[in-house]
């Protein structure tokens, strides 16, 4: 029997569902009916705006403009935020630092940082520089927005016109936007966050503020920052009384001032400022009448010490300075350990080899680093031409060491016990997985000593080494010598295919050259503020070295490179009556070429290539770079007493002369230094007390033949 209340309450239910459905269909059904009326509603007000005909044609691609715009625009903003993020608090306040150089015997040798004045004011300035700065950097600045979409353009065309970068294009306010807040890299990025800081300038200064930040805080060469510290730098006046031809010199400084500074290449900015005079006829700001006396008697310059400044090195040394400083000191000055006489000679060994040899291989860079085995740099080469490129490849540019890099290879070996340089090892066809590297003659010698397979640079036996010994020892060891780049353990890392930069190769080199302790370079000695308080030196507080080859490593890893040198693929290196010591490296379609070497007073590396990689005709690190070695360390060597290397006997010194030839009377050059090398003073003093012993004291003699009283005296 069913139950009565059951089935009501089934009942009341089912009426209540059958509501809410009947409720839900009637809100679809208004709702749908409402939308259609809209859409109608709608429908027939844009029927208003309907275009026929050929206007149908640009409403659409306006419409799809107005689209991608807007997705472009939020695209855009997503770029500009890190450009903000370069903008702090303290924009305005200049933060750098001033620094004086000095060499390691006191004597200027640069400066960097800020060498400024800012208080002339802009209306104070005159009227004929301001003109020859806007019509070369930016004829429309008064009436772009801040970036100059026409001057872009018209860089553009010359640029492909011309097939390289001729002209630029950035405006008065992105190159502000570049002083105040980023770096000189040529990257997409950079030039975003450039774009994008100019129209923040645009927006919160006037133009007369972007111009006279921009007249105050570009770099003018000669160690100053804007015109007028820059018009008393180059001629000993103040920037209010500089005439026509010398406000177009300093215009002239704006697009490469290592290039066209006065004191360092006349000829070249007064060239440059008769460019300047152009444009401003050009842009109608002056007549050719006007300009006529400025190109008759163009500016001259201060008279100033032709110091030969080592930029490279300068750039390096002042990144140095400010890690070492705590801010609270602007205006420094830093003794160096830089050797003036060593630096002009890298320089010159280097440039010569390009010049003489460098078209016939298709090479047209190197880099050059020389330190003693302790770390402390006696000269840097980051290029030919610091005016042409400010890119410094001795620290910055990571390039394959091939070969070169085997050495930390056969050191993990020596490290294990199991090898020494008479241990035989077997010259063989090699595999890792489906790699299998081969030997430059594409031959196997088969069984051979160690010492004889690194002389010959053979790979399969590098790569069984690595085998052998494991990798990540290899990658552990380099860093502990004090290579600093990163070093990617891959199975062909025994061969070189992890990039170092040319410091890193000398400073993991001076490991073994010093005996078998870490290296750290060093081109610091001292740093003063201006009061002359010295606020670091190095030799304040003396860490203790760090070991990191056993004794019987050096000596085996000395005696194979000493070898090389001798007898392998260094043979060019090689000194006459000095022991050397080194590796060669090539790398992969030969585009780098290096020799690394030492000998018990220097350790140098020398690299060779092309800055876009492009692949070198066959240049071999025998060839270039171990002769560059050699010119360089012949001069470097002059005033030295040659030391033994490690594990080496001492080198025959019996023949050492007592007389120089005529030939060698540069030798005794004192340099920029002004004074003789503490070894050559110490030479002359030998060589004038045998010369007195001989010959007895010819002062002596003189004495006893000149009268004696007052008689001598008239």
């Amino acid at each position: 029997m069913k139950d009565p209340f059951r089935s009501e309450s089934r009942g009341k239910w089912r009426q209540r569902l059958l509501a809410l459905d009947g409720l839900i269909d009637s809100s679809l059904h208004d709702t749908g009916r409402d939308l259609a009326e809209y859409w109608e509603r709608f429908s027939n007000f844009m029927r208003r705006f309907h275009v026929e005909g050929v206007w149908r044609g640009f409403t659409e691609a306006a419409s799809e403009g107005a689209t991608l715009s807007v997705a472009g625009a939020l695209v855009m903003l997503a770029l500009a935020v890190p450009a903000f993020d370069e903008i702090g608090s303290d924009w305005r306040t200049q933060t750098d630092y001033s620094v004086t150089f000095l060499d390691r015997y006191g004597n200027v040798i640069g400066r960097r940082g800020v060498l400024q004045d800012d208080t002339v004011e802009l209306e104070d300035l005159p009227d004929h520089l301001v003109k020859a700065v806007l019509a070369t950097e930016d004829r429309r600045f008064f009436t772009h927005f801040g970036i100059d979409v026409m001057g872009t353009f018209r860089a553009l065309l010359e640029n492909a016109r011309a097939g390289g970068v001729v002209q630029g294009g950035s405006s008065i306010t992105q190159q502000l936007a570049k002083n105040l807040f980023l770096s000189n890299e040529r990257t997409l990025q950079r030039k975003i966050k450039e774009a994008y800081l100019a129209l923040w300038l645009e927006a919160n200064l006037s133009k007369r503020e972007i111009l006279k930040l921009y007249l105050d805080r570009a770099y003018m060469g000669g160690g100053t920052t804007g015109v007028s510290a820059a018009s008393e730098f180059y001629f000993g006046k103040k920037v209010t009384d500089i005439n026509l031809a010398e406000s177009a010199l300093l215009a002239g400084l704006f697009k490469a001032p290592a290039r066209y500074a006065p004191h360092i290449n006349l000829p070249a900015a007064r060239a440059r400022a008769n460019e300047v005079l152009s444009n401003m006829v050009e842009a109608g700001f002056m007549t050719e009448g006007q300009v006529v006396g400025a190109r008759r008697n163009p500016a001259g310059a201060v008279e100033r010490s032709q110091i030969a400044s080592a930029d490279y090195f300068l750039d390096w040394a002042f990144e140095q300075v400010k890690r070492r400083v705590d801010g609270s000191e602007k205006v420094l000055i830093a003794r160096t350990t830089l050797d003036m006489r060593m630096q002009k000679a890298a320089e010159a060994a280097l440039e010569s080899t390009l010049r003489e040899s460098g078209e016939s291989f298709n090479v047209r860079q190197g880099a050059l680093v020389s330190m003693e085995p302790d770390g402390t740099i006696r000269a840097m080469v980051g290029g030919r031409d610091y005016g042409t490129s400010t890119f410094n490849r001795a620290v910055n540019a990571k390039r394959q060491p091939g070969s070169s890099f085997k050495p930390y290879v056969y050191a993990v070996a020596l490290e294990t016990g199991r090898y020494e340089p008479d241990t035989i090892v077997l010259d063989a066809p090699v595999s890792i997985g489906n790699w299998s590297p081969q030997n430059y003659g594409r031959s196997f010698k088969g069984r051979l000593s160690l010492r004889n397979a690194l002389r010959q640079s053979l790979n399969t036996v590098a790569v069984r080494l690595s085998i052998k010994t494991g990798r990540q020892p290899i990658a552990d060891l380099a860093h502990a010598m004090g290579i600093m780049s990163p070093i990617r353990v891959t199975r062909s890392l025994a061969l070189g295919s992890s990039e170092l930069t040319v410091l890193d190769q000398a400073t993991g080199y001076s490991s073994i050259a010093n005996g078998g302790f870490r290296v750290e370079p060093r081109g610091i000695i001292e740093i003063r503020n201006s009061g002359g308080v010295a606020i670091y030196d190095t030799n304040a507080n003396p860490q203790p070295r760090q070991r990191v080859l056993k004794e019987t490593t050096v000596a085996g890893m000395v005696d194979m490179l000493h070898n090389v040198a001798e007898a392998g693929t260094g043979r060019r290196a090689r000194l006459p009556g000095i022991q050397v010591a080194g590796k060669t490296g090539t790398t992969n379609a030969y585009r780098d070429a290096w020799f690394v070497g030492f000998t018990g007073n220097y350790t140098t590396a020398v690299w060779l290539g092309n800055d876009n990689y492009e692949p070198t005709r066959r240049l071999t690190g025998g060839n270039l770079p171990a002769m560059t070695w050699a010119k360089f360390m012949r001069v470097a060597m002059a005033y030295e007493i040659p030391k033994p290397l490690p594990g080496l006997p001492p080198p025959d010194t019996t023949g050492e002369a007592l007389v120089a030839e005529a030939g060698d009377a540069d030798l005794l050059d004192p340099g920029a230094s002004g004074r003789l090398a503490p070894q050559t003073s110490s030479a002359l003093g030998r060589l004038e007390e045998r010369f007195r012993e001989a010959n007895g004291d010819p002062l002596q003699r003189q004495a006893a033949l000149e009268p004696r009283g007052e008689a001598a005296a008239q």
